[in-house]
């Protein structure tokens, strides 16, 4: 594993981090829960139903996009006292949580998917695939937020950016 990638780094990296990171990571981890759990109604709500019944996977695909989403955002949260600007935001983490929307959704509650496969096809070809969308959402945050959180004092972005 390269060192851009640290384990290590990015756990010193967390643990550094002030209580105002913390909370900004816990509303954004909730901001995500809600943006990716309504619409899809992995949280029941009156405004969306399924077609199809939430699956066991579902519940943990979306905590933890939730946790690794805020983790990610946080880390590019600029607060006082900071010395350097954080970089511009990557793309695996939004293309990791919008995966993870297409992972958790209803099959044949999706446009999309309805456009390009129909209702059988939705059912016979998208929902299986579902939990594996599900793995590569989270595996793309993960990675998103480990390259963020191990390099964020290695290789601040310079202030003048």
């Amino acid at each position: 594993m390269s060192s851009s990638r640290s384990p290590r780094q990015a756990a010193r990296t967390l643990a550094a981090w002030p209580r105002r990171r913390w909370a900004f990571t816990a509303l954004t981890a909730s901001a995500t829960a809600l943006l990716v759990g309504v619409p899809t109604a992995v949280v029941p709500n009156p405004l969306f139903s399924r077609s199809v019944p939430v699956q066991w996977w579902n519940y943990p695909t979306l905590a933890v996009t939730a946790v690794l989403s805020g983790l990610v955002v946080a880390s590019y949260l600029r607060l006082p006292g900071d010395p350097v600007a954080p970089p511009a935001p990557g793309r695996l983490g939004p293309i990791g949580g919008v995966l993870s929307f297409f992972a958790v959704g209803c099959p044949v509650c999706n446009k999309l998917v309805l456009l390009f496969l129909g209702t059988s096809g939705a059912l016979s070809y998208w929902a299986p695939l579902q939990p594996l969308v599900a793995v590569a959402a989270v595996a793309l945050l993960a990675e998103a937020a480990l390259r963020r959180l191990a390099t964020a004092e290695v290789c601040p972005a310079p202030a003048s950016v």
